[in-house]
């Protein structure tokens, strides 16, 4: 039981579509990465998969029922999103926020507030908790956001897998940081939540990712391990970048270096 795309076709942009038959399918517990050169169509495909864009043919599938199908509130149960900004303008504090990723559930304030701490030390935000969310920087707005998502997921639900899309999550963090991200959603996919990853650094997807999606042109064309796919000749064709690509000395995973 999945979250899948099933030849979906989306918009035109200079006489292209931004999505052209895209089938892709995000599975229980794998984190899987899309990637591909600016325009490829990585930010729209999650907007479709999330139910924010609809398409113009094909469709998104969650645990196999159409994805408009879902009552909001048992969608969010399942399906959580962080995007690439935040339009969040009222004086919320920190630890609000980030409650605010319960709003679906009816778990109880104890339950909630249990779970909220918990996604706050995992975020490393309780320092900040009591400040507004106007107070902090880009870079701890983000930790917030993605705090607020996780807890929105943070458990088993009887109608069905969970999935997470999270849309360039390492923009404006520093490199402790981004591995304390990384080190969070792999915890949520060992627990059994599928995780999508639009991510431009190659290397982060080849490290993370159980799976790598391609996308070029609005198209899905290639798909497998990070082994399969991040290889010097697709990387040349469809980035249009000259690498060598190595076994990375520390992890199973390519490294990838440009020339």
């Amino acid at each position: 039981m999945t979250l899948a795309a099933h030849q979906l076709s989306l918009g035109l942009s200079r006489g292209q579509k931004t999505l052209d038959r895209v089938s892709i399918e995000l599975k229980p517990g794998e984190i899987l990465a899309l990637v591909g050169q600016n325009g490829a169509g990585k930010s729209t495909l999650l907007k479709a998969l999330s139910g924010e864009l609809s398409p113009q043919d094909g469709e998104v599938r969650l645990m196999d029922r159409p994805l408009p199908d879902w009552p909001d509130y048992l969608r969010a149960r399942l399906l959580a999103v962080l995007p690439q900004q935040h339009n969040l303008s009222f004086e919320f504090l920190v630890e609000d926020v980030v409650a605010l990723g319960r709003y679906p559930h009816q778990t109880g304030r104890k339950h909630d507030d249990q779970l909220v701490e918990q996604a706050l030390v995992l975020c490393d935000l309780q320092e900040l908790r009591r400040r507004t969310i106007n107070e902090v920087s880009g870079g701890e707005r983000q930790r917030v956001h993605l705090a607020r998502v996780l807890v929105q997921i943070w458990e088993a639900q009887p109608e069905g897998h969970r999935f997470l899309l999270l849309d360039e999550p390492t923009t404006g963090l520093d490199l402790h940081h981004q591995q304390a991200l990384f080190q969070s959603i792999r915890t949520l996919a060992n627990r059994g939540a599928g995780i999508l990853l639009v991510v431009h650094d190659l290397n982060l997807a080849a490290r993370h990712a159980d799976r790598v999606v391609v996308l070029h042109q609005g198209r899905a064309v290639v798909c497998g391990k990070p082994n399969d796919v991040l290889t010097t000749e697709t990387i040349a064709q469809y980035f249009e970048l000259k690498v060598s690509v190595q076994p990375h000395p520390l992890h199973n995973c390519p490294l990838i270096i440009s020339h």
